[in-house]
């Protein structure tokens, strides 16, 4: 959680997001991690045999994190580490440059 929260402090105002995915606590135990944890990014509850958007993605181990860029393409699947912050530093900074550019003409 940590690193989630730090990613959303140094994007903010910028074209960046994460959508939580929650696959294996209770209900009761999701919604008290999300106020426990100041989540405060979208996330979702499937259930402990998952759901529909885990089975979309192909989900079996968490946590599980794949990157999509500003034009809704597939970068990066089940990444961790540091190559994460370092794709999602350049897809932030493409996506911003192309909106300067929109803003200019």
């Amino acid at each position: 959680m940590p690193h989630l929260k730090a990613l959303v402090e140094r994007y903010e105002d910028q074209p960046f997001a994460i959508v939580g995915v929650n696959c294996h606590d209770s209900e009761e135990d999701y919604r008290k991690g999300v106020k426990e944890y100041e989540v405060t990014w979208k996330s979702a509850f499937e259930g402990k045999d998952g759901g529909p958007i885990a089975a979309l993605w192909g989900v079996q181990g968490f946590p599980t994190m794949h990157v999509i860029d500003a034009e809704g393409v597939i970068r990066g699947l089940d990444l961790r580490g540091p190559s994460v912050d370092k794709l999602i530093e350049e897809l932030v900074a493409e996506a911003t440059a192309k909106q300067k550019q929109g803003a200019e003409r």
